[in-house]
């Protein structure tokens, strides 16, 4: 049901601009990010990451909101400076309402509705795992623009989530499968820590491994009926099969840690792939899109080309920059429920869980 004074806001909006212009602002997790969509095409897109987290191993959710409330008014101040455009040419703000960390999108739920009340705009909430779905479909002036049909398939992988989406429509998600305990992106994570080798985890075995050996080591893989994944049980047999090697080789890391990280990252990534096979195979879909955090791996990237080539695949992998947390991705989703009036009431709450 479309909010009442939301649409009159809307109403207002079309009256006195012809373009749609959507800032776009993102809090879930410890990156502050905001961009300007106008008429489906990006014009900024500003993020400000959180390097305090990585004294702890870890994103500390209290340190996350405080940096959030120092960078909301620059980060926003910046994207609309780059994108040439004023507040008030503003159509309407879309907002991650979650899922995410409590404290981290109440800030930017706080500061979009301060603002859109000022503004006297609508405003648009976004699911967060949905935004990173959409990312497929950010456009830029000049640069090439093939988004995937309608249906396909996307894999989402990130730090909390493993997923196989199917996507009907902009609004229309089915997850066909999703991880029944730690996502890829968390067993990476923990992997890394437990080698000693610093967090964030990911860009580190990223590039360790590019040097390795990806069959220089086993791993246990799960059996897991249907769709779903697991990757508890890889995250143990790494911890327990460590234990053993530096048993008779304390300094065992050091010597082998980029075929480690190549092995460990194939087991992933060999697990990911097996479960989307399925999918595709299941569901006669050709089309396949990759999103989320973890899709700037490499060894990811590699694995769907590959499997474009041998499967036939038609595959869409979004660029770097819109594959972690990015207000861009939130942008594109509050573009197109804008176009459908799909607002949201000034009391909607943030919210940490939530599936697509």
């Amino acid at each position: 049901m479309i909010n009442t004074l939301s649409l009159i806001l809307y109403r207002k909006t079309k009256k006195k601009a012809m373009s749609t212009i959507i800032l776009g602002i993102e809090s879930s997790c410890d990156d502050t990010s905001a961009a300007v969509i106008k008429d489906g095409y990006l014009l900024s897109n500003v993020v400000a990451s959180q390097a305090v987290h990585e004294a702890y191993g870890g994103v500390v959710p209290e340190l996350a909101s405080r940096a959030h409330q120092q960078n909301i008014v620059p980060v926003v101040h910046e994207a609309l400076k780059r994108a040439g455009v004023s507040k008030e040419e503003l159509s309407a703000i879309a907002f991650t309402r979650g899922p995410g960390l409590m404290g981290s999108l109440l800030v930017g739920v706080s500061f979009a509705k301060g603002l859109a009340c000022s503004l006297r705009i609508p405003l648009i909430d976004v699911n967060h795992l949905t935004g990173h779905v959409l990312a497929n479909f950010i456009k830029v002036e000049g640069e090439d623009y093939d988004p995937p049909k309608f249906p396909f398939l996307c894999l989402l992988v990130s730090g909390g989530n493993s997923q196989i989406v199917l996507v009907k429509a902009y609004n229309d998600m089915e997850i066909l499968g999703q991880t029944i305990d730690d996502a890829a992106g968390e067993a990476i994570d923990k992997c890394s820590k437990v080698m000693g080798l610093g967090y964030p985890g990911g860009p580190i075995i990223d590039k360790l491994a590019r040097q390795g050996n990806p069959k220089a080591f086993t791993f246990s893989k799960p059996h897991i009926p249907g769709l779903d994944y697991s990757f508890s049980g890889l995250k143990t047999s790494f911890l327990y099969s460590l234990k053993d090697w530096l048993k008779d080789d304390p300094d065992f890391i050091e010597h082998h840690k980029t075929d480690l990280a190549a092995s460990l990252e194939a087991t992933i990534v060999d697990i990911l792939m097996d479960k989307l096979r399925k999918a595709a195979k299941q569901y006669k879909i050709k089309e396949v899109a990759l999103a989320g955090g973890v899709s700037a791996n490499n060894g990811l990237r590699n694995a769907f080309r590959d499997h474009a080539q041998r499967f036939g695949w038609k595959i869409f992998i979004p660029k770097f920059s819109y594959t972690t947390d990015n207000a861009a991705m939130i942008a594109i989703t509050g573009y197109y429920k804008y176009q459908d009036k799909d607002f949201c009431p000034i009391d909607a709450p943030a919210y940490s869980r939530v599936s697509i």
